[in-house]
C-alpha cells in the first residue's frame, strides 16, 4: 500500500486510514446531521496545535464544539461521572474520543454511561455487567493519537476504581465506534518515549492475543501480520519517524486490538498493577515485563515461538531467540530493561503479586499463572 492517500476498510468497524483521513470529520458529523458533539482527549493533547487545529476547522463548519479532557492518564470512575456532566449540561449529540487509550476509554464509558445510569461498575464485563448495556448510545467517534492501545477499533473501555484501583472492563458491541478516522500524520509528533512505550504496547496485544489459550485462527493470522509490522516499523517510527513507519505502526496497533478479542496473558496481568499501584504508563509497564512474561510461557508453546520467531525473521526459530529479540528492541528504543529503573522496590512486590493475582488478563494466557508465580516474575524483572 501506499502512504499518502486515504483508504476504507470494514472490520466491522468503517475505518477511514491514512494521511490526511481527519480533513473529512466535518464532512462526516455534517451529513449524518451531527451540530453539537462532545470532544473526549486528555490535557496534553488539548493543549497541542494539532487539537487545536482540529477543533477550528470543526467550528469553521458551524459546528458547536465541548472539549472534555480532565482526565487521568491511568482513567478512573469518577473521569467518567465527571465527563457525564458535562455532557448533562451542554446539550451535545454525539461523542469523539481524540487520543490514545486513556482518552478513548473515558470516551468510551461516557457513551455508555449517557443512557445507561446505575452504578459504572454493574456493566462490568467480568462480572457479566455488559448483560445490562441494553439502551440507545449516542453516535460515537473515534481518532488515534497513538499506536498503542488500538482503542479506537475496541468495545470495551479499561477503567479502574478510584480507591481500590482494581480495572473494570465495561463491554458491548454497543460501544464500538461508528467510524475511525485513523490519520498517521496526527502521530508524527509523538515524542520517541511515547512512541516506544506505545509500540511495545501493541506489540505485546499481537504477541499476547497469538498465544492465548483460545482457539481463534482469524486472530492468530492478525496477530502475525501485526507482528511482522510492528518489526518492519517500531525503531523507525522512535528513532527517525516518517510517514511509512508511522502508517505501519498505526495499522499493527489497530491489528493487535482486533487480534486481543482472543485473550490477553501474563504480561498484561505484570503490568496492570504497575499502573493502577504506582501510576507507570501502561505501554512502559508492558514493554519492560514482555521479555520476562514470554520466556515464562515457553516451555509447551515452542511451536507457536516457531511461528513468533518466524515472523520476526530470527535465524534461531526458537522462544529463546524471541525473548532475545525483545530485550534487544527494548534497547534500541530506549526502553529500561529493568522494574527498578521505572520506580518499582522491593517492598512493592508483594502489593504487585496480589494485584496481579486479580488481574482479569491471565485467565486466558496458555499455561496457568500462581501468584507465586507472579512474584518471581516480578522479582526477576526487578
Amino acid at each position: 500500500m501506499t502512504f499518502d492517500k486515504v483508504y476504507q476498510y470494514n472490520f466491522p468497524t468503517t475505518i477511514r486510514f491514512g494521511a490526511g483521513a481527519i480533513k473529512e470529520l466535518p464532512a462526516y458529523l455534517q451529513k449524518n446531521g451531527l451540530k453539537r458533539p462532545m470532544i473526549v482527549t486528555d490535557p496534553t493533547i488539548a493543549s497541542l496545535p494539532f487539537f487545536k487545529a482540529i477543533v477550528n476547522d470543526l467550528q469553521a463548519h458551524h459546528i458547536s464544539v465541548e472539549v472534555f479532557s480532565d482526565i487521568h492518564k491511568n482513567p478512573v470512575k469518577s473521569d467518567v461521572y465527571k465527563g457525564g456532566d458535562v455532557w448533562d449540561n451542554t446539550s451535545r449529540d454525539s461523542i469523539i474520543g481524540i487520543g490514545g487509550g486513556a482518552a478513548l476509554d473515558v470516551a468510551r464509558a461516557i457513551v455508555l454511561r449517557v443512557n445507561h445510569r446505575e452504578d459504572l461498575f454493574k456493566y462490568d464485563d467480568l462480572i457479566g455487567g455488559d448483560i445490562y448495556v441494553t439502551n440507545d448510545v449516542p453516535h460515537f467517534i473515534t481518532i488515534p493519537t497513538t499506536s498503542g492501545t488500538g482503542s479506537e477499533v475496541g468495545r470495551s473501555a479499561i477503567i479502574a476504581d478510584d480507591e481500590t484501583h482494581q480495572k473494570k472492563i465495561l463491554f458491548s458491541p454497543k460501544l464500538m465506534a461508528q467510524i475511525v478516522f485513523a490519520d498517521p500524520v496526527l502521530t508524527m509528533d509523538l515524542p520517541p518515549f511515547i512512541t516506544a512505550a506505545t509500540g511495545m504496547d501493541a506489540l505485546t496485544h499481537n504477541m499476547e492475543a497469538f498465544l492465548a489459550k483460545n482457539p481463534h485462527p482469524l486472530c492468530d493470522g492478525i496477530a502475525l501480520e501485526g507482528i511482522s509490522l510492528i518489526k518492519d516499523s517500531l525503531e523507525r517510527a522512535t528513532n527517525k519517524p516518517d510517514i511509512e513507519s508511522r502508517s505501519k505502526m498505526l495499522m499493527a496497533s489497530m491489528m493487535g486490538a482486533i487480534a486481543f478479542q482472543k485473550g490477553l496473558g501474563v504480561v498484561h496481568s505484570l503490568a496492570h498493577p504497575l499502573s493502577s499501584l504506582l501510576d507507570t504508563h501502561h505501554g512502559l509497564a508492558n514493554a519492560v515485563n514482555i521479555p520476562y512474561g514470554m520466556e515464562f510461557n515457553i516451555a509447551g508453546f515452542e511451536d507457536k515461538f516457531r511461528r513468533i520467531a518466524r515472523t520476526l525473521e530470527l535465524k534461531d526459530e526458537t522462544g529463546e531467540a524471541v525473548v532475545k529479540y525483545l530485550f534487544e528492541l527494548n534497547t534500541k528504543v530506549n526502553i529500561p530493561h529493568h522494574l527498578r529503573d521505572i520506580g518499582v522496590k522491593p517492598e512493592h512486590i508483594e502489593t504487585l503479586a496480589d494485584l496481579a493475582l486479580a488481574d482479569f488478563a491471565h485467565p486466558n494466557n496458555p499455561k496457568p499463572v500462581s501468584r507465586e508465580d507472579f512474584k518471581q516474575l516480578y522479582l526477576k524483572a526487578l
